[in-house]
């Protein structure tokens, strides 16, 4: 077996309670085939803390050793910081503490973790049918401390010891969403709304166990009336074994009209059957430090004192509470007079306010109950006997959202999470404008092409089936893992060691210049950080995507320049934050490498239509600019997210643009600049045929399908006949069908574009698959290339190539240019590129000095030069040459920053 193992990991966020997690591990070259995989345990280095595994793999190298492995354990409460992936004897050696199993039926999937019974409906409006959670006096579940009355915190119905009950705490669920129509005639505007529920037309079961299965539900939304359908849908499950918890992730893509078709509400409903006087009802939201605990009948009244003050508390507390019909006969008789609050619900309808109202009926006014900046994002409501909570990932980063809770008095109430709540202005996707802007600002085409069609937006929940009403402590536990679900990680030096996604370098701060360099890497993901909170980049939309740059006039990023708005992974911001967590482990380097691979792999990208497998370039809205492009949506933007988390989501998105390169031949990259030839289309080397290439490798490495392979070998094959090679071109005929590059001479447009959107880091991840030296010396001639001075260039290509304007931008070609560097031993290029990087403002300013304090609305910390192209480049290509070219970086002084 490997001398990789032991592996140590840790948690990202360690959870407060018993947890399910799944993460990837990567593998260095023929250090474990397939047959090991199974024989894989944790070790929490403790006494009895062997755990097994789920384990498969994810990715292979060419030799079919495996090169990315995911792994799926149930760790317990109380979990060590971190465990050790070891390798035992033989797999049946391992013992299951639980199990989760799962019958296939003709009409639903029913999935049995131990804890709660599920059935999943395979079509249809239901979606899960019922939820069973089972129950010991003292529950057994690996679900956390709490009270004495249960491990995890539930006040609430108990039986005799050791006698299992079952509690049915969800009766049906169902997708809602209201569209709501426009229609102006005679300048009169006329709305109309419709409530549609979704209709699950494809039931898989994509995993099953012993320790985690997992089920995906696809369909559309249909009209009550049943003409009509829109908004198709992707809901997957996720089930541990043990746990009363079930992770649910939903995907929406948008295929209405938007000058017509505004969603005016959308989210998932959970029908909860209750008991019991109302009294022994509760509802919960959780907050950011407490929670909103009320009743639909409080014991609260104008003559509530003595011991009835006592209950008060007591059922605000969740407690069942029990009257003497004697005794208690005037206190009850003041109950049955008071309100009954039939319905609760939260709204946060920005970033910055949320507010809580509750009504008596239909025919009566919302009551506002509490009002606040941030809500968690957790409700639950239940009787005596337990019931449901759900909370929400990103709650308030991805307003406007929100919790409902209603039919608090009948025997089934419904607890509905609103992704977008109705109570707020609908959904508008509409175009910021009727035309284009070419000249004026930096949009990059003449045809608006600005639709959402096929566009999609993916959010995450989870449900907790509980025995009892939640304390204030398990609110707050429960709130944490949702919005922070645990994941395992490796430690930043065994994924260096792995080479995982390619070439980077470990923080190094044993030299005044080292540690230089890194303190201005921290200031620029510290400046990213406080400017997402300054700027309240949130909502739906938005949240995850940073501004593209600035106006100092104004004192605002350029949100209403076209071109100049959003970055919509323009210079693959993406690759920098993952990278910058593979190097540290930071967990906030973490979340926000996460929110912006969840927002640019679905809002960004078509993913069907027109544009399918391609992405829309940076402008006012995510999906406004006419230019549609491979790079935005390739598989190497997003393969960092489903490596490293399983998530199967990315794996769909990654599987999707597979062909992307056939897109092209109906929408060709180079149209402005190529009229219709022989050619089926245009594509440059990069980013168009990198982004196609990252697609391939990524198909080639998961699946081992080697036709994705040998059509990289064939574009290889094409740039290596070219006069100058990689150096060539950059733009050439293409066919997809056949993966030829036609050469269209060696000097046709610039080629910064050919390394500055994740060209060079694909290529150099695929460089260590192909094993390839001419392709590896072809990478390494570019870059040294790029910087050289012109007579220099002139002699190399025989003057084949002219004019400064092919090699634009020096920092963004620090990453290849240092790759030749080291490639070729040469001196001369390493030094280039430090000056380069040393001599760029992000090299040379700390950022948190920089700043200056002004005034816009607010007083604000600005600078007024900042731009995300370059801060992303500079910092990811700072990084690959510290890893390649290190020895060549000079001395400089810690204080001012001058060349020693």
């Amino acid at each position: 077996m490997s001398s990789a193992l032991p592996i140590r990991l840790h948690w990202l966020n360690k959870p407060a309670a018993a947890a399910g997690v799944t993460w990837g591990v990567p593998w260095i070259k023929g250090e474990l085939n397939r047959e090991g995989l199974s024989a894989l345990y944790l070790d929490g280095q403790g006494d009895n803390s062997r755990l097994p595994l789920q384990s498969r793999p994810a990715a292979y190298w060419p030799d079919g050793s495996i090169k990315w492995s995911l792994h799926s354990a149930v760790c317990p409460e109380g979990s060590t910081e971190g465990y050790v992936l070891e390798r035992g004897a033989e797999p049946q050696e391992v013992q299951y503490a639980a199990k989760v199993s799962v019958q296939d039926t003709e009409a639903a999937f029913v999935v049995d973790t131990g804890s709660i019974v599920c059935t999943v409906e395979k079509r249809g409006a239901e979606l899960v049918s019922r939820i069973i959670r089972r129950r010991l006096e003292r529950d057994s579940s690996p679900a956390g401390k709490g009270n004495p009355e249960s491990n995890y915190g539930y006040s609430g119905c108990l039986k005799d010891s050791n006698v299992k009950a079952e509690h049915l705490v969800c009766s049906g669920s169902e997708l809602v969403c209201v569209r709501e129509q426009r229609d102006r005639l005679s300048g009169a505007l006329t709305l109309r709304q419709e409530r549609f529920t979704g209709e699950t037309g494809q039931a898989v079961l994509e995993e099953s166990g012993p320790l985690r299965a997992v089920i995906r539900l696809e369909g559309r939304h249909r009209s009550r009336s049943g003409v009509g359908e829109w908004i198709p849908y992707t809901l997957r499950l996720y089930f541990y074994a043990g746990l009363e918890t079930i992770r649910l992730v939903h995907t929406f893509h948008y295929d209405g009209n938007p000058h017509q078709d505004f969603i005016k509400g959308l989210g998932i409903l959970f029908k909860v059957p209750l008991n019991g006087p109302l009294y022994n009802r509760h509802i919960r939201f959780a907050g950011s430090e407490g929670s909103f605990s009320e009743s639909p009948k409080t014991l609260h009244t104008r003559r509530t004192k003595g011991k009835y003050a006592e209950l008060f508390a007591a059922q605000l507390e969740g407690r069942r509470l029990q009257f003497d019909p004697e005794e208690d006969a005037y206190f009850t008789g003041l109950l049955r007079d008071s309100a009954v609050w039939d319905s609760f619900r939260l709204v946060q309808d920005s970033s910055e306010h949320y507010a809580v109202h509750k009504r008596t009926g239909p025919d009566c006014v919302w009551i506002k109950g509490a009002e606040g900046r941030r809500a968690g994002g957790l409700g639950y409501v239940g009787s005596e006997c337990g019931g449901l909570a759900a909370g929400v990932k990103d709650f308030w980063r991805k307003c406007p959202s929100g919790l409902e809770l209603s039919g608090l008095s009948g025997n089934e109430a419904a607890l509905t999470v609103w992704f977008w709540s109705p109570e707020v202005p609908v959904m508008d996707l509409r175009h910021y404008d009727t035309k284009t802007h070419v000249e004026s600002s930096y949009e990059g085409a003449e045809e608006l092409r600005a639709t959402p069609y096929g566009i999609a937006n993916t959010s995450e929940l989870t449900l907790w089936c509980t025995s009892g009403t939640p304390d204030s402590a398990a609110l707050q536990r429960m709130q944490q893992m949702s919005d922070q679900p645990p994941l395992l990680v490796c430690e930043p030096e065994y994924y260096h060691r792995s080479r995982a996604f390619g070439l980077w370098s470990l923080p190094d701060r044993s030299t005044p210049a080292k540690a230089y360099l890194e303190e201005r890497l921290d200031g620029i993901i510290s400046f990213y950080q406080a400017e997402v909170e300054q700027r309240k980049w949130y909502g739906l939309w938005d949240y995850g995507d940073f501004m593209h740059s600035y106006d100092p006039v104004r004192h605002v990023w350029n949100y209403d320049l076209g071109g100049c708005a959003w970055q919509n992974a323009e210079l693959v911001p993406n690759m920098w934050l993952w990278v910058s967590f593979l190097r540290t482990g930071r967990a906030d380097i973490f979340r926000m490498a996460e929110a912006m691979t969840r927002h640019t792999s679905e809002v960004d990208v078509y993913h069907f239509g027109e544009y399918a497998g391609l992405g829309s370039r940076h402008n006012v809205v995510h999906w406004g600019c006419g230019c549609k492009e491979a790079r935005i949506a390739m598989a190497g933007l997003h393969r960092y997210y489903y490596y490293l988390t399983g998530d199967e989501r990315t794996g769909d998105i990654m599987d999707s643009v597979k062909d992307a390169d056939y897109t092209t031949v109906t929408l060709d990259p180079m149209r402005a600049y190529f009229p219709k030839d022989e050619f089926p289309t245009h594509v440059r080397v990069g980013p168009d045929w990198a982004a196609f290439s990252s697609n391939w490798m990524t198909r080639w490495e998961r699946y081992e399908d080697t036709a994705y392979r040998d059509k990289i070998m064939t574009g290889i094959d094409c740039i290596k006949a070219a006069n100058l090679r990689l150096i060539s071109g950059p733009t050439y005929g293409y066919d997809p069908k056949t993966g030829i590059l036609s050469p269209m001479g060696d000097d046709n447009w610039g080629r910064h574009l050919a390394i500055c959107m994740g060209g060079p880091q694909v290529w150099f991840e695929l460089a260590m698959m192909l094993e390839d030296p001419e392709w590896e010396d072809m990478l390494a001639e570019f870059g040294v290339f790029y910087n050289l001075p012109q007579e220099e260039k002139d002699a190399y290509a025989g003057g084949a190539i002219t004019g400064k304007l092919r090699f634009e931008h020096p920092v963004l070609s620090v990453a290849i240019a240092a790759y030749g560097a080291w490639y070729k031993d040469d001196r001369t290029t390493a030094d280039r590129c430090w000056n380069i990087l040393l001599e760029n403002p992000f090299g040379a300013v700390n950022l948190q000095e920089e700043q200056t304090l002004v005034t816009y609305m607010e007083e604000l910390n600005e600078i007024g030069w900042m731009n995300t192209n370059e801060a992303s480049q500079w910092s990811l290509n700072t990084i690959i040459a510290l890893e390649l070219i290190a020895e060549a970086l000079p001395e400089r002084d810690p204080v001012k920053g001058a060349k020693e």
